[in-house]
């Protein structure tokens, strides 16, 4: 045995959403090797004392764009169309790979802080992304946010975006025994065209790889969408297969009943950002409706440029207060329920319940301690009711994934903060903001 807890309360997230008080939890060989109340008769290489600690599973944030941490405060209380095409692709347009690993290591030491084990990230520069995200130790399934307009002139094979994803999933995906998966994504419907739709759900049916969409996030894109065809964004890309994928899509605001019936009937996991949509005022989701039409529902932070951070237990705990005052019932999305969108729910949507999500013999290690000696989590009267109501990110101890820790008391044992943060001031920010029109890579 390699690790073990000692004396920790225990939140395991499994089918009876056991707690287990004063507990011993081990880890061998990346895994959880033994749960019990009594200490193991093993010697374990090391012991982490857990008195007034909390454990439970790593969080999984299902939609971020992690990069976009260099856009943190720039342009704020704005509408998302003006927000996005005044401020912030702009910036964007300026970025390289170099500015976006650096940024995506800011996000993932963010991530990490907060106690996140596990992203699903969407942007630009993927395989940046992927040597930041291999680099630091987390999980993550990456894709390439990928948009086109040119109609019956598309080819897959010669289309750039298509041409880097294929390369991003020959070289990524399955990297470190599944710890980095590559999903394919259509950013939106309002942003291409059925030919790129059908071409990617094929190619992601035929290597079996997940999809990732924004899909009803404004009542405009929704709206458009139901103009232009007559049928709703969710309607309109399940009838190109799109859903035929194992697909997580983000928002999920404008849902009609048919299409949460629809979705549930694909198996597509609505990923619920209750802060990113409040802040932009696209409206509120109906996550009661998704999850009694039986859809899998997750949580995401979205991109810290319109959240501002990527604590995902503000979005625990806002999914919980949004779903209350949506519908007037005070027991809509219980603590329990906002506890497993974060955990059990977000490993199913990523392809990874059997792996995390859970603190149970034989799934991998990725979780997370809560210092619980904190005067805003004193008394502790239900334990779940804490972690959803009165807990936050900065109350985490410890991360670790698989077994190894990322994250501990202030310290980042696989990322050098102080280097990322020289190289986003010296580099990244400065061409970001730079005025001078980017050169085309030969």
């Amino acid at each position: 045995m390699d690790t073990l807890f000692s004396h920790v309360s225990v939140v395991t997230m499994d089918a009876r959403m056991s707690v287990w008080l004063d507990a011993f939890v081990g880890v061998t060989d990346g895994k959880i090797s033994y749960l019990g109340k009594k200490p193991p008769e093993e010697k374990p290489g090391s012991i982490i004392d857990g008195t007034g600690m909390v454990m439970m599973p790593g969080l999984i944030n299902c939609h971020t764009h992690l990069p976009m941490a260099l856009l943190r405060g720039y342009a704020d209380d704005l509408a998302l169309q003006t927000w996005l095409g005044e401020y912030i692709f702009p910036r964007e347009e300026h970025l390289d790979a170099r500015a976006v690993k650096a940024a995506a290591l800011l996000g993932i030491a963010e991530c990490l802080r907060f106690g996140v084990t596990s992203v699903s990230d969407m942007y630009y520069f993927e395989d940046a992304v992927a040597e930041a995200v291999a680099q630091s130790g987390i999980k993550a399934n990456l894709s390439l946010a990928t948009t086109m307009f040119l109609g019956d002139d598309f080819d897959f094979e010669t289309y750039p975006a298509c041409r880097e994803m294929v390369a991003l999933h020959g070289k990524w995906h399955g990297y470190d025994s599944g710890r980095i998966k590559i999903d394919c994504s259509i950013h939106a419907e309002y942003t291409s065209t059925y030919q790129l739709w059908d071409a990617l759900a094929e190619y992601a049916i035929n290597n079996r790889l997940g999809m990732h969409v924004h899909l009803s996030e404004t009542r405009a894109e929704h709206e458009e969408c139901m103009e232009k065809y007559g049928l709703t964004p969710a309607q309109v890309l399940d009838c190109h297969h799109v859903f035929d994928a194992r697909t997580i899509a983000a928002h999920c605001v404008h849902l009609t009943e048919d299409d949460m019936r629809l979705l549930a009937k694909r198996g597509v996991s609505a990923v619920h950002c209750p802060v990113s949509n409040l802040k932009l005022a696209s409206g509120c989701a109906d996550v009661m409706g998704m999850v009694r039409a039986g859809m899998n529902v997750c949580l995401g932070t979205d991109s810290a440029a319109s959240n501002n951070n990527l604590d995902l237990f503000e979005e625990i705990k806002a999914c919980a207060l949004m779903a209350k005052g949506k519908t007037g019932d005070p027991t809509a999305v219980g603590a329990e329920a906002a506890l497993m969108m974060a955990t059990v729910c977000g490993a199913r949507a990523q392809g990874r319940e059997k792996e995390c999500g859970q603190i149970a013999v034989g799934m991998d290690a990725d979780l997370i301690l809560l210092d619980f000696n904190q005067p805003h989590l004193i008394p502790c009267h239900n334990l779940l009711s804490n972690l959803v109501y009165a807990a936050s990110g900065h109350d985490v101890a410890l991360t670790m994934v698989r077994g190894k820790i990322l994250y501990c008391a202030g310290k980042y044992p696989t990322i050098d903060l102080n280097a990322v943060a020289q190289e986003l001031h010296d580099y990244a920010i400065p061409t970001a903001f730079s005025d001078e029109k980017k050169e085309p890579d030969a």
